[in-house]
């Protein structure tokens, strides 16, 4: 009986408060590479990485007025499996059984991740932003090194 009364008071609260049950709508399902592996495997689609840095003045642009648009949202909420990455971060990552790591902390002024070395360099190089496009079983489709703006980031999507 608790139980029932602990469920109906969660439904009252999110019927009371319809912010909250629209929030996730109102925003990019950004994911992690390891809930990635067991989304596909579930439910497979597209998957479109996001590759920044904390320093990149065309990141934070795209973060502020692309990814807030309510068409890019929608379309890469139902479509596609979205991953935002920084390329500096120096958290160890676990994807398809190996572990990559950001090798370069302490050794570089822009320490940049082995999964950002592997996915993400144009010539050896890293230049952000860089959007990666990926069938389900992780075949590239495309990628982009540099600003989209939400119609351009549309069309790279929709094309592949």
């Amino acid at each position: 009986m608790r139980g029932l009364f602990v469920y109906i008071a969660f439904l009252f609260t999110c019927v009371a408060n319809p912010s909250q049950a629209s929030a996730q709508a109102d925003e990019i399902q950004w994911i992690s590479f390891e809930a990635l592996e067991d989304s596909l495997a579930l439910h497979p689609k597209n998957v479109l990485i996001d590759f920044y840095t904390d320093w990149c003045t065309y990141c934070r642009k795209m973060d502020k007025s692309v990814f807030s648009k309510p068409a890019v949202i929608e379309t890469l909420n139902k479509d596609f499996y979205a991953i935002r990455f920084n390329a500096e971060t120096d958290e160890e990552i676990i994807f398809g059984g190996q572990l990559f790591v950001n090798d370069q902390v302490g050794e570089s002024r822009t320490p940049m991740h082995q999964i950002a070395q592997l996915l993400a360099t144009r010539d050896g190089k890293f230049a952000p932003p860089v959007l990666l496009l990926l069938d389900p079983e992780f075949n590239a489709l495309g990628r982009n090194f540099g600003y989209l703006d939400s119609n351009q980031l549309l069309e790279f999507i929709s094309t592949k």
